[in-house]
């Protein structure tokens, strides 16, 4: 048995319809279908869960939505009118959406969730519904039927243990079931969403509960890409990579897949592979617990800008015992999560998203941490990416750190912070936000390009 999950650009117009139900369609083995919501049809359209999240805030604010209802009523019958479909299908998507903006908004996040959820759980019934009329028998599945339990978090849940083994009965069905992703619900029966882009994260939990020989994500692109092709001319494909190499380039800004969506995937052991909607012959990228680095032991790089830099300074911070864990409490306590620590003896870096700080909690953590901790030095930096090298196999060559370094310096660009992960399979580096297209090119042509590849890095004997 196979899982397939389609994103919203593979769910956004009836051609990409049809092209997802010939999918379905040409290997018997994909039984289980989790769907997006429908996304952009093209560049300058508006993804339909933008389209609910407007809804959503005018039905909080009072304002007249019978517009924004209309126009996300209106996808949904575009869709359907133009796949031929009986007006019933219609119907019941715009009796759903009047009856969530009608629902209790006294909790607003939970209101929120349940519109937000509306994405996904109506293009699931539409496309179920297609399929039956194409003569594949199909039903849709709501994640509550499935069994797939969360916390209770609004905007951010995350999976019981109770789940896989619920999921388990999905196993015994001989039709094709479509399941919306991006949500759950709560042991009490509340709807909740995960983060942005959790299809893929319901996808991975249904694999990993129904313990598929296959979860396949499909998306607009062939295949995952070494670089960013935004930055990069024609960059490699990757045809394989492992479950943590993927998860660290997903994590520094890779696209493709959604960061968390690995984990279930990895602990069932089951391989992943990422293929095209619009070109469903190409082999796609292969996500594995293990793979062959000898030629490759650099898999990818990725970029992320929006971070920021607290550099703090004090003689004998070594020897003053709690200071990291006072430090990371007043982060705590102001709400602050952060994304890297490196440190020396006498000084520290705590590397963060920009978004957490207004100018008031920024000089209010830099007062904290000046007064309670008697810093000598501290200072923040704005306007930082981080790149990141990453490769499980970087960890068995010598020299890798050496090239990377000396690409930055060919390029003109400054390193402002290295930091090495203690699992070795990434290497980051923080730059200025304006440098980082060219320190990602640069280090591109070190690893990936012709000339590269005939240079023989030397093996480390363990």
């Amino acid at each position: 048995m196979k899982v397939a999950k389609f994103g919203g650009t593979s769910m956004a117009s009836a051609e990409q319809l049809i092209k997802v139900a010939n999918i379905v369609k040409a290997d018997e083995d994909r039984k289980i279908i989790v769907v997006s919501a429908p996304g952009k049809r093209f560049k300058e359209d508006t993804k339909t869960t933008d389209l609910l999240i407007a809804l959503g805030e005018s039905c909080l604010k009072g304002e007249n939505t019978d517009d924004k209802l209309m126009a996300i009523v209106d996808r949904y019958k575009e869709i359907a009118e133009n796949l031929n479909l009986s007006n019933e299908i219609i119907d019941e998507i715009s009796t759903n959406l009047h009856e969530l903006i009608q629902a209790d908004q006294t909790n607003t996040d939970r209101f929120m969730d349940g519109l937000k959820a509306s994405g996904e759980d109506n293009s699931a019934k539409l496309f179920a519904f297609f399929l039956n009329s194409t003569g594949v028998a199909a039903s849709y599945v709501n994640p509550k039927d499935a069994g797939i339990v969360v916390t209770d978090d609004p905007g951010n849940a995350q999976t019981l243990p109770e789940t896989y083994e619920n999921l388990k009965k999905l196993k015994g069905r001989n039709e094709v079931i479509v399941v919306p992703g991006f949500f759950g619900f709560s042991p009490e029966g509340n709807l909740v969403t995960f983060s942005r882009g959790g299809s893929d994260i319901t996808g991975s939990i249904i694999a990993a509960g129904v313990d598929a020989e296959l979860y396949e994500n499909f998306t607009d692109v062939d295949s995952v890409f070494v670089a960013n092709p935004n930055i990069v001319d024609d960059p490699k494909e990757i045809k394989e990579l492992t479950y943590k190499e993927m998860r660290e380039l997903s994590y520094a800004g890779f696209s493709v897949f959604h960061d968390e969506a690995l984990i279930p995937a990895f602990r069932a052991g089951i391989p992943v592979c990422i293929k095209n909607t619009n070109n469903p012959s190409a082999p796609g990228t292969l996500i594995v617990a293990e793979r062959d680095f000898s030629k490759d032991p650099v898999a990818g790089i990725a970029s992320d800008s929006g971070f920021c830099s607290i550099y703090v300074s004090k003689y004998l911070m070594n020897r003053e015992i709690g200071f990291g864990r006072r430090l990371l409490q007043i982060l705590e306590d102001e709400g602050i999560s952060y994304e890297h620590m490196p440190s020396g003896i006498d000084d520290t870096s705590i590397i963060l998203r920009e978004n957490q700080l207004c100018d008031e909690k920024e000089q209010r953590v830099l007062d904290r941490i000046k007064t309670e901790l008697n810093v000598d030095t501290i200072s923040i930096r704005h306007n930082q990416a981080m790149i990141m090298v990453v490769g499980e196999g970087m960890t068995s060559y010598v020299g890798i750190s050496a090239k990377a370094t000396a690409a930055f310096a060919r390029a003109g660009v400054n390193i402002e912070m290295i930091n090495q992960g203690s699992s070795e399979v990434s290497m980051m580096f923080a730059v200025a936000e304006s440098d980082a297209p060219k320190a990602v090119v640069a280090l591109y042509n070190e690893f990936f390009t012709e000339a590269a590849n005939q240079e023989e890095l030397p093996l480390v004997l363990r």
